[in-house]
């Protein structure tokens, strides 16, 4: 008989234009290996009123009571990037769900943190609850939940008496950044519990945040209330259940208590994500500068990119001089510019300047490709007019990522800490090594002088001096030792971290399904 899985999540690169990072991508493949298996999948996220587009189909209308009056809501069945049998995708439409300016899904709101997303998906939750109430999904068996944004089905499962059918289904409940809880009040605010379930009984021991006791952890009660907890790396699930002493170490956040009493019920599972390795998509070998080039005038045609011309075409000109007198040694990165991914360049800004020596010397070039937060793209925008050795490509472009990850001499990872990580496992996909922190779940995917490279420390400033230290070793590596080279080049492609693998163990212990 074929299990029926429902996943919950705020993205979903398994459809066009729902996804914002790394959970869109597990989202998106973690149903294929389940309808691989020959189960079925059905995954849901919110509409964010542009996803019900021409080519949804309304499957659904659902009645449910939301800041104490009735609400109707829409479900939509949305085809999916590929049409896989036993994958079903959906999105929840309500006009109160809109858009937000972090990749079209969340909101930014400094003043109050979480106040918009918070009002979307309590109300995204509570319409989802009742269409798997009403059986919009068939009998569902497995619920699997990911990060604060779907925390709240766990709230009306447990104190909401018109949803009692939830409590015969098994939760799973995934995180994928302790760092990002969904805090807010339970009271006295638009944006709280009471505002938002006015008539509902709630237990606030259950529920609230140690730190703030007027305040729910959304991130706390997927921790808390779900029968399964999961991690994206069994290094982060050690790493989460240690206390924070920022900005050295950054453990559990708050939450490290919560994560050893779920350790202690055999509820708490640290299981890597997967990459793929088929069907990969091969670009041309050698044209990385000249592509840059060409995506650098596509940009300056555009007329929302006015505001950078002038940078861009700084970045254009550096990137023809480089075409014209080739590196000899070329490593990258990718990545959302945020405080997780780039905190160690804004603590020490000597740090990028030995970078940029050490390249000096190689004739080498480090080429950064991303956007995010707006401190972070000054500082590299900056660096990028001091240091001619450094291409910071303030955009985003598939194009040139493909060809990052395959035409780089060594890919650059220095995150303060991290869940998990896919660009890692893309670029040793093709046979490029990657230096990191030795931090969750790069731990358990590069191993040094074996597969990579990795620095650690004690404390911040000894990380960055190891930082310098190692790049400098792996740079004089590839000139000074082709072989040893090729040897960690080769190991780094041979390493397979599969979702059919992972999803063999989320079946066993998230699950409890023999396979």
């Amino acid at each position: 008989m074929k299990t029926n899985f429902l996943f919950i999540a705020a993205e979903n690169d398994g459809i066009p234009r729902c996804k914002a990072g790394g959970m869109g991508d597990v989202v998106r493949d973690v149903p294929r290996q389940i309808a691989a298996k020959g189960d079925k999948a059905n995954v849901i996220t919110p509409a964010y009123s542009r996803l019900h587009n021409s080519e949804a189909a309304k499957v659904a209308d659902v009645n449910f009571v939301f800041r104490g009056v009735p609400h109707n809501g829409e479900i939509y069945e949305v085809p999916g990037k590929k049409q896989i049998e036993g994958i079903k995708h959906y999105v929840f439409h309500h006009p109160d769900i809109k858009a937000g300016d972090i990749a079209h899904i969340y909101y930014n709101d400094p003043d109050q943190p979480f106040y918009t997303d918070a009002n979307v998906f309590s109300l995204f939750c509570t319409g989802v609850a009742a269409a798997i109430r009403e059986n919009v999904f068939e009998a569902i068996d497995i619920i699997h939940l990911h990060d604060w944004h779907t925390s709240m089905l766990l709230f009306l499962r447990e104190f909401n008496p018109r949803f009692e059918v939830l409590k015969d289904i098994r939760f799973v409940y995934s995180i994928h950044n302790l760092a990002i809880q969904g805090i807010r009040p339970f009271s006295n605010n638009f944006s709280s519990v009471d505002a938002f379930f006015p008539e509902i009984v709630y237990d606030r021991e259950l529920l609230y945040d140690h730190r703030y006791q007027d305040c729910i952890n959304l991130m706390a009660v997927g921790i808390r209330l779900a029968d399964a907890v999961h991690t994206v790396s069994p290094s982060y699930k050690e790493d989460i259940q240690k206390p924070s002493d920022a900005p050295h170490f950054i453990g559990g956040e708050g939450l490290e208590e919560d994560l050893r009493i779920a350790e202690k019920d055999n509820r708490l599972f640290g299981i890597l994500n997967g990459a793929n390795y088929s069907n990969i998509e091969i670009v041309e070998k050698g044209i990385l500068l000249r592509q840059c080039v060409r995506r650098l005038f596509r940009w300056l045609q555009e007329e929302k990119k006015d505001y950078k011309a002038h940078y861009l075409a700084h970045t254009g000109e550096k990137i023809t001089r480089w075409q014209e007198h080739k590196p000899d040694f070329i490593c990258s990165s990718v990545a959302r510019l945020t405080e997780q991914k780039f905190f160690f360049f804004k603590e020490n800004p000597e740090l990028l300047a030995g970078l940029m020596q050490k390249l000096t010397e190689v004739n080498g070039i480090y080429i950064l490709l991303g956007t995010g937060a707006p401190e972070y793209e000054t500082i590299f925008r900056e660096a990028s007019y001091k240091y001619k050795n450094f291409i910071f490509i303030n955009a985003q472009s598939d194009s040139i990522i493909d060809m990052l990850y395959q035409d780089s001499n060594l890919y650059l990872m220095p995150s303060q800490f991290e869940p998990c990580g896919i660009s890692q496992m893309l670029a040793m996909r093709n046979g490029q090594p990657c230096l990191v922190h030795h931090t969750g779940g790069l731990k358990d995917t590069v191993i040094h002088r074996k597969t990579g490279f990795s620095f650690d420390g004690k404390i911040t400033a000894e990380k960055t001096e190891n930082f310098i230290r190692v790049f400098s070793e792996a740079v004089d590596l590839f000139f000074n030792d082709k072989k040893e080279w090729k040897k960690i080049c080769a190991k780094a492609k041979k390493q397979r971290f599969t979702w059919e693998k992972s999803v063999d163990e989320y079946y066993e212990k998230l699950y409890s399904i023999e396979n």
